[in-house]
């Protein structure tokens, strides 16, 4: 089982682990504890590298595999043993913006969601870009442009974001924490991660944010679409 570091201090940038296991054919290794963030909610997952042994292995995708994370090396190096010690090092420029870009989607969310009560129905993002589907019926160029000033204006009253995981039963007693169409999170969850904009927005989340919305920028509404008749696309980009 991977201890997943990413989920309590997303500022991470660098960590010591231990190799558990070894696939030769795949060229994946599971450590003891990340700070790779393996992808999932529409963020995808980091790049870095693993010094091990004295060779700087390149991280080339990250992947949660049951309570394991699965690091996929590049290069031509023969993989180390398990037991093996190792140092990580993530792609810090590339996950702080998708911090940022994450940040923005939830103040995106909290703010479509306590103004017009239209629920997620899909996402998406990369590095300063991203696009957030809700249910509405009609979405004209005046709405989208009220909804970009709306989303700035909560961006510059600096918000603290607070990470919290909590019991499945005690976290599912929080009003309207899924804001998603679908509840995504499995039945055999059972300590739920959640995400908090203080003022703003309280959702479940297994993702890496931002302390404060002061970190994250302007946030442009570049593109908006209709998805079908209760579905409408609003794409951003953080600036």
């Amino acid at each position: 089982m991977t201890e997943l570091l990413y989920q309590t201090d997303s500022y991470l940038k660098e960590f010591s682990a231990t190799v558990q296991s070894v696939n030769a054919e795949s060229r994946a290794v599971v450590l003891d504890r990340t700070a790779f963030y393996p992808g999932g909610g529409g963020q995808p997952c980091d790049f870095g590298t693993l010094e091990i042994g004295g060779v700087q292995f390149p991280v080339e995708k990250v992947k949660k595999q049951g309570d394991d994370v699965l690091h996929f090396l590049g290069g031509t190096e023969p993989l180390p043993a398990p037991g093996a010690a190792s140092n990580g090092t993530l792609d810090w420029v590339r996950r702080y913006k998708l911090m940022r870009t994450h940040t923005a989607l939830h103040v995106l969310c909290g703010t479509v969601y306590r103004d017009y009560g239209a629920k997620v129905t899909g996402g998406d993002m990369e590095p300063l870009k991203g696009r957030m589907d809700f249910e509405f019926e009609t979405m004209r160029g005046e709405l989208v442009r009220e909804i970009e000033d709306k989303v700035n204006a909560e961006v510059v009253k600096n918000h603290e974001i607070r990470v919290n995981i909590l019991p499945r039963e005690e976290a599912f007693q929080i009003p309207d924490l899924i804001r998603t169409k679908i509840n995504l999170l499995p039945e055999g969850i059972m300590q739920v991660r959640t995400v908090e904009i203080v003022g703003l927005d309280l959702q479940a989340d297994g993702g890496t944010h931002v302390k404060n919305t002061s970190e994250v920028g302007k946030i442009k509404v570049v593109e908006y679409k209709s998805k079908g008749a209760i579905n409408k696309r609003i794409y951003i980009e953080v600036q």
